[in-house]
């Protein structure tokens, strides 16, 4: 017996016979007679053929059986989240993908934060990942939860025909970035049971889009970057995107889009593309949530969070651009992309006000505004959408400015 102590077990031994059966079709024997098995018999991952043999000549196929019937376990959520063009990646290890940070990593506002300016970890997000997109096109994307080959939308259409996900809700934040091809980073999350009424949440959801824009936060957190991205993008920084940004909301039945329209303010454009440059060696931690402004919205959770770890630009899908109207003062079906002026998006500017920004204490625990100087925020030099593609001269005056003026800022208020 031991010298048979080399051979497989027996359960492996009619595993390989299978394989072999498989791949070269050999032969087994039913009682008397002895027939040849096929690779779908064989292959245990195969699927079998549908049995027409009681099919009459002429006669049209029978139906074929419900999906829910193959597949009752269908996860429109997984499909959502393993089909996008950015890949998902393990959180520790994964290059050039996505992942979904625990919400702990994120210091928010807790109980005692208007009496004591205490923050505290967020806990678990309220939202569940739904998949991230990757996106570029020749104009901007916007509501891309609307459009009939989005691919998140077509998944959780899916299961609902399949009777699930019948209470499931979207929600998408979709971050414009400007240049010679538009791109759009689309992160999605979802809720599988109704928003519970009177919440913080509900009434972002149903709010009109001043309420919105009061109150939509983004908390960023860099894992892993270069230096002068630390400094231009700060660790643990918090903004009021509808504040500092020009931000679209589109509320569908089921759904809530956000879309951040990074090129209407020209110092995140010029900061944003400063970090674009290091893409590939940046990984990055964003958390969305809706900022409590009263005791009573205590403590601050996030919705969802993304970590985007040292993503290439060419990974992006390019998506075919709304068409336009065929008529003049017509828009068509999708609307025409909308071209980002300045002076358009700041009226302040031309009234002599001083725009403010968002900003952050040096320990991460109090936000500040910043004003920042017309010269700043208005000059045409910081708009970093020339023909030469990504990058400006004027970004490292730019952020030694930026700073110079947070640094200012924090010392008035202590």
């Amino acid at each position: 017996m031991k010298y048979r102590s080399w051979l497989p077990s027996r359960s492996t031994r009619r595993r390989l016979l299978q394989i072999f059966a498989c791949r070269f079709g050999w032969t087994r024997r039913e009682g008397e007679k002895t027939v040849k098995a096929s690779s779908v018999e064989m292959c245990p991952t195969t699927k079998k053929p549908t049995d027409t043999a009681g099919q009459r000549e002429g006669e049209p196929p029978p139906p074929e059986p419900a999906r829910a019937a193959e597949d009752p376990c269908y996860d429109w959520r997984r499909e959502a989240i393993e089909g996008g063009s950015l890949r998902h990646v393990d959180l520790h290890t994964g290059t050039n993908g996505w992942a979904s940070p625990p919400g702990d990593l994120f210091h928010l506002r807790g109980l005692n934060y208007f009496a004591r300016r205490q923050k505290c970890p967020s806990g678990e997000w309220l939202l569940k990942p739904a998949g991230v997109d990757w996106l570029r096109s020749a104009s901007r994307l916007d509501d891309v939860l609307s459009r009939p080959d989005n691919r998140v939308a077509e998944a959780l259409r899916r299961a609902q025909a399949l009777g699930g996900a019948r209470k499931a809700f979207l929600f998408a934040v979709n971050l414009q970035v400007p240049g010679r091809e538009c791109h759009s980073a689309v992160f999605y999350f979802a809720a599988e049971e109704p928003i519970p009424p009177g919440s913080l949440f509900y009434r972002f959801v149903h709010g009109d889009d001043a309420f919105r824009n009061s109150r939509f936060k983004i908390v960023n957190r860099i894992v892993k970057g270069p230096w002068i991205v630390r400094a231009a993008v700060g660790n643990h920084a918090a903004c009021l995107l509808g504040k500092a940004l020009t931000c679209n909301y589109h509320r569908g039945e089921n759904y809530l889009e956000i879309d951040v329209d990074i090129g209407s303010s020209a110092i995140a454009n010029a900061i944003l593309h400063l970090a674009l440059g290091y893409v590939t060696a940046v990984t990055i931690d964003m958390g969305f949530l809706v900022e409590a402004q009263a005791e009573e919205e205590l403590p601050e959770r996030l919705l969802g969070a993304v970590r985007v770890a040292q993503m290439e630009m060419s990974s992006a899908t390019y998506v075919e651009s709304k068409p336009k109207a065929t008529e003049a003062g017509k828009t068509g079906f999708w609307g025409p992309a909308k071209v980002n002026h300045h002076h358009q998006h700041h009226p302040d500017r031309c009234s002599g006000e001083k725009p403010s920004r968002s900003g952050v204490g040096k320990d991460g625990n109090d936000e500040v505004q910043v004003e920042l100087p017309l010269g700043v925020s208005c000059g045409p030099c910081f708009c970093i959408c020339s023909p030469a593609g990504f990058g400006c001269h004027f970004v490292p005056h730019l952020i030694q400015e930026y700073h110079s003026l947070l640094k200012s800022a924090l010392l008035n208020n202590i």
